[in-house]
């Protein structure tokens, strides 16, 4: 039997949106439990979680950015 690559097995599976959205929350936030931790590592999909990291950086960014528009102008 043939078994996939490491890579492939981790982007086959199925973790919700919403749930990469919470654990990059999480993690940009610096609090999460080990356990939940562990469960989202074995559950979730890489590629979510990547996609999910970039928008909420992007839109922290943008919002550093507004706010210091705001203050200066």
């Amino acid at each position: 039997m043939v078994k996939p690559h490491p890579v492939v097995a981790a982007a086959a599976r199925k973790g919700s949106l919403a749930r990469a959205a919470c654990a990059v929350l999480w993690a940009f936030f610096g609090v999460r439990r080990r356990a939940d931790y562990e469960a989202d590592a074995a559950q979730l999909n890489p590629v979510h979680v990547v996609a999910m990291a970039i928008a909420v950086a992007a839109a922290f960014v943008a919002t550093l950015l507004a706010i210091v528009h705001w203050i200066v102008g």
